[in-house]
């Protein structure tokens, strides 16, 4: 018990120092301001668009949909003339993936058939359904789809 109490009064005291060389090296270290925003802006195309979609997603079957998202929309959305690039998100609260995905304009977009898009989508399902047991049904339903206009 002993043991336990010293242990955890070190620990206390090494938290202390540590925070407080963190604070001091602040106010006297050499600083510099940055501006984040400039950090942050991506540079899109004038007509580009972000197609917006959003998937249901249940914790325990994340890594079925990252694999399933690799092996069929991935490769398939490289080889497309107009798409800029594609961000995945998710959120482990609403169990929920946001996937954000740049086209040059919205009409290069729209111009894909939707009979192509289907092709994929089963390839998609196919995976998803093989990583996740899942027998008959689409396991990453889509929730939400729209569009952004960068600004």
């Amino acid at each position: 018990m002993k043991t336990s109490r010293k242990k955890n009064f070190i620990e206390k005291i090494f938290s202390f120092l540590f925070l407080s060389l963190f604070f001091l090296s602040t106010i006297f270290g050499k600083v510099t301001n940055i501006q984040a925003e400039s950090l942050l802006k991506v540079s899109f195309p004038k007509k580009s668009i972000v197609e917006h979609l959003k998937l249901d997603v249940p914790k325990k079957f994340k890594h079925a949909w990252l694999k399933a998202e690799e092996e069929s929309w991935e490769p398939w959305l490289l080889k497309q003339d107009g798409f800029l690039g594609r961000q995945l998100f998710w959120d482990p609260k609403a169990e929920e993936a946001t996937l954000l995905i740049g086209w040059e304009s919205r009409e290069v977009w729209k111009n894909i058939s939707q009979q192509e898009i289907n092709l994929v989508q089963q390839d998609f399902e196919k995976v998803a359904r093989k990583e996740t047991g899942e027998t008959s049904e689409n396991p990453f339903p889509l929730v939400f789809e729209g569009e952004l206009n960068p600004e």
